[in-house]
């Protein structure tokens, strides 16, 4: 008889990928169009990084991605709950807080999400990060972004 797979959580303090999470919520938390190459102490040159809107190989096209994605950001703060890990990978669980210039006015908006991340010789290689296009972008949205919101409050 098997016993059945477990999860478990590592507590970072003594875990050896402590200083590259610190380094990856320090970048996420002072990203801009400005500190691109600080992207460089976080992934691996050969990061395969995915999202709801995009995927992209590699640094340069990382930094470019980036790039564009926070040409209207004018504010982005991350609260980040305790990753989870498991050899090489790693989960962690966020709420950005985002302030972008064609979304919702330029007010801030919350948005949930997940990343998970594999680790390798001290850098991010593959970062797929999960969360709901439709609370950041489409529920913004004039027409559409009320209609959403209207089959949200239908299911609940």
């Amino acid at each position: 008889m098997s016993t059945p797979a477990t999860s478990k959580t590592i507590d970072f303090g003594a875990h050896p990928q402590v200083p590259l999470m610190e380094r990856f919520k320090t970048l996420y938390n002072t990203m801009s169009g400005q500190n691109l190459p600080a992207l460089d102490g976080v992934y691996h040159s050969d990061i395969e990084f995915t999202d709801p809107l995009n995927s992209v190989q590699g640094l340069p096209s990382l930094r470019e991605y980036m790039r564009e994605c926070y040409h209207n950001v004018e504010a982005c703060r991350f609260e980040f709950e305790p990753p989870v890990s498991a050899g090489s990978e790693v989960s962690v669980r966020w709420v950005m807080h985002l302030k972008h210039k064609k979304i919702k006015g330029g007010e801030e908006i919350t948005v949930d999400g997940c990343s998970h991340l594999r680790v390798e010789d001290d850098r991010i290689i593959l970062h797929r990060d999960y969360f709901d296009l439709g609370q950041m972008l489409y529920e913004h949205l004039p027409i559409l972004g009320s209609a959403i919101r209207w089959i949200r409050r239908q299911a609940a």
